[in-house]
């Protein structure tokens, strides 16, 4: 099967799709095509590429697209795409025989609209529609399927991006820093279903849903570097809740751009930008206040906004009053990216969007199990409001074949399948002795985001058992140790035994078993004892030798670790970070609340912050309530990492706090089921893997029976 990725290509839009058309009419034809990517720097600048195919079967083809009937001097240009594209891909020594590549690169001059080319001569090919599968066909793949698969690794530019700022060098083979290596080696790379949705270009809003761990962060910082790359002049905001994640989303996006072009990308096109803001220097500058600022209408900081729109209602208050204000508001942005939506006011994503020219170019990432302030994303439907004849405003049904407007990162690329299922688990309350505390609006979100169900099935007052699968929770985030070191849970009498254990844990951590100070993040789940929380085992540490820092507070605002110092944070700080140890202090402050939402809101936190972890867990308590969470883990444990439950009926999910809530129901959800369902059917036709004749006649022998009854 072939899957298109929908790059940018409003330059030459025709073309670009009636390539997919084309090439898509003939089955046999697998692999990729890339539109619109990639881009690679050349002396004279950047060269992007209008597509590429990249085969099991024909190799590597790439096209140079004419949108007219005026083809143009095309040798020059494909001479420039096979060595551009030659010098990409000769730094891959798996690509290559001696100083050779082991396949050639083939380019084709796709011109749809003339009917005939009779000057096609290799190399230079030149195809019209009536041509294009004559000429593509005519090449063919000898390699075998490893040479391919590092073809297409290459091909996604993304090698190395994820990889550690400071080379790891263990002397233990079997210490946790050695397998801590071995697991960052594995997820230096992303994988072809993630490099798509940085690739996919929507103009109008598009909207990136996944577990934590799934890579939304890097997705969104990549895409920044690829559109930038693709658009130079386009201004570009990017914006988050948690302020952390600059540093990290500046090293992303100069790492890609450099990758992707040669040179370091414009900063002054690109914003790196708070949510909220205030007067000072650019770091200080934040969308809402940049937005107050243009349009000349009064600002809110967080005393008046508090004063004015009462406590908790802060930023919420400050946007609907600026939304209201400005009828009609400036553009400051050509596009702007949101991370941690989950996290910000509806009020703030629709200030955002206002806050562009049409096509309205919108990225929103987020999941509300992360969800540290109570607050749920609407259906995009909702969010955006309506126009004046009733319909939304922004519709994510894109069902045309062209790029997705909506994206699920179904892959964990962090959290090995036993740590997820246990923050899934906790934060769903599945072992709770009072029953589930929240739950999916959309039942088969829970297989969109990479659960099988094992036994039952998702309906309403079924039992069922989900479960993880290797394919969405890769194997080598657990084999490396054993089962009952990737997570543990402990008990403590006091706090200071708590602290005691805790700074023993990571001495021994650093000192026998090669982790390096900022390996290890410790997260205190409630913000507002933090500072205090943290001293005791800071202080202990410091006598011991050991450096640390308290994110945010001995370090700047923006930085959340550095070399050398174990970090201790809140959990609002750690999001969007990750390390390869977490311990989690006073773990019991999430098991409960005076209510469903605020209990939902503890284990939100305590989600969040197990999903911290590339490797090993270590969740510490006081009192009854860590028996609590003692006791859901262990049946946890006990069922195999497995979720086995009552599915909650219509009436019983009235009860719970519902996530990713979205437009139209299960009635969506079933047709949005059976269209895929569909899908698969005739693809399946077409592989000759299902007999047309007899389904037809099965078909026809069903209807016949619904209408004798």
């Amino acid at each position: 099967m072939l899957e298109v990725i929908w790059g940018t290509s409003q330059d030459k839009p025709i073309s670009s799709r009636l390539l997919a058309e084309d090439l898509a009419k003939d089955p046999a034809i697998d692999g990729y095509l890339y539109l619109g990517y990639p881009v690679i720097g050349t002396p004279t600048g950047p060269l992007k590429l209008d597509g590429l195919l990249v085969s099991p079967k024909l190799g590597l083809v790439a096209f140079d697209l004419v949108e007219g009937t005026d083809i143009g001097e095309f040798k020059p240009r494909q001479d420039e795409i096979a060595s551009m594209l030659e010098v990409r891909l000769k730094p891959h020594p798996g690509l290559k025989s001696g100083r050779q590549l082991k396949f050639d690169i083939h380019v084709v001059t796709y011109c749809p609209a003339k009917p005939l080319h009779p000057d096609s001569v290799d190399p230079y090919y030149i195809a019209s529609r009536a041509e294009l599968l004559d000429v593509v066909n005519s090449f063919a793949w000898t390699e075998g399927e490893p040479v391919y698969k590092m073809l297409v690794g290459a091909i996604q530019v993304v090698t190395s991006i994820r990889a550690g700022k400071q080379k790891r060098e263990p002397q233990k083979p079997d210490s946790r820093g050695a397998k801590l290596k071995r697991v960052e080696d594995s997820i230096a790379n992303l994988d072809q279903h993630q490099s798509q949705a940085v690739i996919e270009t929507v103009e109008g809003v598009q909207r990136i849903r996944g577990l934590a761990g799934s890579g939304k962060t890097i997705v969104l910082a990549l895409k920044v570097a690829y559109l930038h790359a693709q658009n130079p002049t386009w201004r570009i905001g990017v914006t988050f809740n948690t302020r952390s994640l600059k540093e990290q989303f500046r090293r992303l996006i100069n790492s890609f751009t450099i990758e992707q072009t040669g040179a370091e990308p414009d900063w002054d096109c690109i914003d790196i930008i708070n949510a909220w803001g205030g007067p000072g220097d650019k770091e200080r500058d934040g969308v809402y206040h940049k937005f107050c600022r243009a349009n000349q209408i009064a600002y809110y900081d967080f005393g008046a906004a508090k004063n004015k729109f009462g406590d908790g209602k802060e930023f919420q208050g400050a946007c609907a009053d600026a939304l209201a204000t400005v009828k009609d508001p400036v553009d400051l942005y050509d596009m702007i990216l949101i991370d941690e939506a989950q996290d910000l006011p509806i009020e703030f994503l629709r200030l955002c969007f206002a806050s562009l020219p049409p096509p309205r170019r919108l990225v929103y990432a987020y999941d509300e199990l992360q969800s540290l302030t109570g607050t749920s994303v609407p259906p995009a439907e909702e969010l955006f409001g309506v126009a004046p004849d009733g319909t939304p405003v922004v519709r994510l049904n894109q069902e045309d074949g062209g790029p997705r407007q909506d994206i699920i990162l179904e892959k964990c690329y962090r959290n090995s399948g036993p740590l997820l299922a246990t923050a899934h688990a906790l934060g769903f309350g599945i072992y709770r002795d009072k029953g589930l505390v929240q739950i999916f609006d959309d039942d088969n979100l829970w297989t969109d985001v990479g659960y099988s169900v094992e036994e039952g099935s998702l309906e309403p007052g079924s039992a069922v058992t989900l479960a993880r699968t290797f394919q969405t929770s890769p194997e080598f985030l657990q084999s490396h140790s054993d089962l009952d070191d990737l997570i543990q849970f402990h008990k403590f009498a006091s706090s200071a035994e708590q602290a005691e254990w805790l700074v023993q844990a990571i001495k021994k951590d650093i000192l026998e078993q090669e982790l390096r100070p900022e390996d290890i993040v410790v997260i205190n789940p409630n913000p507002i004892t933090t500072k205090r929380e943290v001293a005791l085992p800071r202080q202990m540490l410091f006598s011991s030798g050991i450096n640390s820092e308290l994110a945010g507070v001995s370090t700047a605002a923006d930085v959340f670790s550095k070399a050398g110092a174990v970090t201790f944070t809140g959990v609002f700080r750690a999001k969007g970070n990750e390390a390869g140890m977490v311990y989690i202090m006073n773990a019991q402050d999430g098991a409960s609340g005076w209510d469903k939402t605020a209990t939902a809101l503890g284990r939100n936190r305590l989600f969040t912050a197990i999903t911290r972890s590339k490797a090993w867990v270590r969740v510490l308590g006081i009192g009854p309530n860590m028996d609590v969470l003692i006791k859901e883990w262990v049946q946890l444990y006990k069922n195999d990492y497995k979720l086995k439950f009552i599915y909650p009926t219509d009436v019983e999910k009235k009860e719970l706090r519902v996530i990713n809530k979205m437009v139209g129901g299960k009635g969506k959800a079933r047709r949005k089921s059976v269209r895929q369902q569909r899908e698969q059917l005739l693809q399946a036709v077409q592989r000759g893997e299902v007999d047309a004749d007899q389904l037809i006649l099965e078909l026809e022998a069903l209807k016949n029976s619904g209408r004798s009854k």
